[in-house]
């Protein structure tokens, strides 16, 4: 009999009822895994949903506090998928309480507050996964042998970008997203640190950057405080001003010697979530864009004078893709990836041992979002240091 560990979990958006899915599917997948989730609080500050997502995923019960899901004595570890304002406040209680946690980026809303939760799960010896996900894409992860291995010789080029549509369109409403006391940063917090990891996790740390932001779209319709968790359209109302950046683009240098180019947007017409990368070696090069989250762009030398890319499909030989198809050319979905991550959380509990990405990778990728922040304003290369930044984003 599997040794069950007592979950929560705090703000049911779609993320927060993602990871409630995420443990319910996770022996279908990992019957091996050590521990077996026991859903005891699903808790959320809007009591229908509270009460509607304990009825559907199986809780044992709900609450609209949050401190009820941290302090309740049968939870162990806890889910949090609230708004950027919420994750230092209740990441800190729930390590300080002893509770193992797994929390949605960007951990806050600036990288003091990162390094605020970072201190204190350090402090109280608990375990931490950090939803940085798009690092178990099977391809990704065979992706990162090839490099590893040097089979695309030497790395000299990456380009790292997350192109998003989700406030493209100029109704769509100033929700706390748009706002510094609300999100604190703008792309920056809310998708660069995918970018960022993904590049670090690829090539190694990233040592300086050269970055410029924007807000292109200005001002958005004003709606009630706390009104919707995701992005939606409001006709007419009073405009209020958008606080944080829509844009951000940054030349980067890697450790490794190697050069890059980074650029995030969430007003970008066109692309819906192009996620992807390039990188380009001295014997070969390669590609990949989640919006075809299977497949892998493959350049290299053949030998025989013939050139151009290849498609490489994912295949059982690569990452976890077995656990969730049977063969190449059958494709996995984001909802699998969650899985993964739970696994990954659950197992980190159990041994007693940090894996990755927990709090160690998304403290090295919100380093180098503050010195982005940093070049922002200076208008000139910035070192990624170890100082810890200042908290004048927030707006509080």
């Amino acid at each position: 009999m599997k040794k069950e560990i007592g979950v929560a979990v705090i703000g049911l958006g779609w993320m927060g009822q993602v990871h409630g899915r995420a443990y319910l599917r996770l022996f279908h997948h990992y019957p091996e895994s050590p521990l077996r989730p026991r859903l005891v609080v699903a808790a959320d500050a809007v009591e229908e949903r509270a009460r509607e997502t304990a009825e559907l995923l199986g809780f044992e019960g709900w609450t609209t506090d949050w401190r009820e899901a941290v302090e309740h004595p049968e939870v162990e570890a806890v889910s949090i998928a609230t708004p950027n304002y919420l994750h230092r406040e209740i990441a800190v209680a729930a390590a300080r309480a002893g509770k193992h946690i797994w929390l949605e980026k960007p951990c806050g809303r600036v990288p003091a507050e990162v390094y605020e939760i970072a201190r204190a799960v350090e402090e109280a010896r608990v375990r931490s996964t950090i939803g940085l996900m798009y690092r178990h894409v099977p391809v990704v992860e065979y992706a990162k042998e090839l490099i590893a291995s040097g089979a695309l010789g030497e790395i000299t080029h990456y380009r790292g970008y997350f192109l998003a549509d989700y406030a493209a369109d100029p109704n769509g409403a100033l929700t706390w997203r748009y706002k510094l006391k609300g999100a604190g940063l703008g792309v920056l917090g809310d998708i660069m640190p995918h970018t960022v990891d993904l590049a670090q996790n690829l090539l190694g740390p990233i040592e300086s950057v050269s970055a410029q932001k924007e807000i292109f779209i200005k001002e958005r319709p004003e709606v009630p405080e706390g009104m919707g968790t995701g992005h939606f359209v409001v006709e007419g109302g009073e405009m209020g001003a958008v606080e944080n950046e829509d844009y951000v683009s940054c030349l980067v240098r890697f450790a490794s010697g190697a050069r890059g180019t980074i650029e995030n947007s969430r007003v970008c017409v066109g692309p819906h979530v192009r996620n992807a990368f390039e990188v380009n070696g001295t014997e070969g090069a390669l590609s990949w864009d989640f919006q075809r989250l299977n497949e892998l762009e493959l350049y290299r030398f053949d030998g025989n004078g013939e050139r151009g890319y290849k498609t490489v499909y994912a295949s059982p030989k690569m990452g976890d893709f077995g656990r969730f198809q049977p063969g190449a050319g059958i494709s996995m979905g984001y909802d699998d990836l969650k899985v993964t991550e739970a696994y990954t959380f659950l197992t980190s509990i159990a041994e007693e041992r940090d894996l990755a990405p927990g709090m160690r990778e998304i403290v090295a990728a919100m380093r180098v979002v503050e010195a982005m922040d940093r070049s922002c304003e200076s208008g000139g290369w910035e070192t990624v240091g170890q100082g810890v930044p200042s908290e004048r984003r927030t707006g509080a």
